[in-house]
């Protein structure tokens, strides 16, 4: 049983989740919408809400936090400056998750995850 466990494990070692948790924000951040499984698009809102609550502050300090997370300076530009200074006023809740299909390969479940506009 799972209750009370942290986090999704995805099937991966913890190195590997890390790298993908981070591509995924990239790409999310890059884009503003994508396309992934179900699972991911759950794990990924919380690391990216966590970024962003850090990003709100747009300090020195908050883009080194970022930075150190997705390593990737454009990524890390655009959240700080574009991104998070539109959720200033919102107490959470900057992504959405849209369930769309089930993919045809394997039937897993996809979802569109987004940023609340």
């Amino acid at each position: 049983m799972r209750h009370k466990h942290g986090y999704r494990k995805l099937g991966r070692t913890s190195s590997h989740r890390k790298a993908l948790l981070k591509n995924l924000a990239i790409a999310l951040i890059k884009s503003g919408k994508i396309e992934t499984t179900l699972p991911k698009a759950k794990e990924l809102r919380i690391y990216v809400e966590k970024l962003i609550t850090r990003a709100r502050l747009g300090d020195l300090n908050a883009h080194r936090v970022v930075f150190a997370n997705l390593q990737d300076k454009t990524s890390t530009h655009k959240l700080v400056n574009d991104i998070a200074p539109n959720f200033k006023t919102r107490n959470g809740g900057y992504t959405r998750i849209i369930k769309t299909r089930m993919r045809r390969g394997d039937a897993a479940e996809m979802a569109f995850i987004e940023f609340v506009a």
